[in-house]
């Protein structure tokens, strides 16, 4: 019995750093920044919805009901460093204002197609 315990925590062990999440962090553009739903009474304050774009995912990520954010410390079209580990995100202004946030929703960005360096036929 004690061997097999032994055996499982090694096995377990060895498992774990394969299921860990890399951190991603960067800087990027806030595309969006709009209320999560309305405030109900058993909400603290107001949720937010965030997106971003990083290197080539778009992400949502939505704010907690139990912590204040200030809508106007996040301004649409400003640069942001961001830092994502799983599914919890920061986020902070180069004013040196920060939010932490879920992430909701993830989406691969289709790449540009490139510019038709074909010239038109005569």
């Amino acid at each position: 019995m004690r061997r097999f315990c032994t055996v499982s925590i090694v096995i377990l062990a060895m498992a774990l750093p394969a299921f860990a999440a890399k951190k991603v962090q960067g800087t990027a553009t806030l595309k969006d920044f709009q209320p999560a739903g309305t405030k109900d009474k058993g909400q603290k304050h107001q949720m937010y919805d965030l997106s971003f774009d990083a290197a080539t995912k778009r992400y949502t990520c939505r704010t907690d009901s139990d912590k204040s954010t200030n809508a106007a410390d996040f301004v649409v079209g400003e640069q942001m460093n961001y830092e994502i580990d799983g599914q919890k995100v920061k986020i902070k202004t180069p004013e040196g204002k920060q939010v932490e946030c879920k992430v909701v929703r993830v989406e691969v960005i289709p790449p540009t197609p490139a510019a038709s360096t074909a010239s038109p036929t005569q």
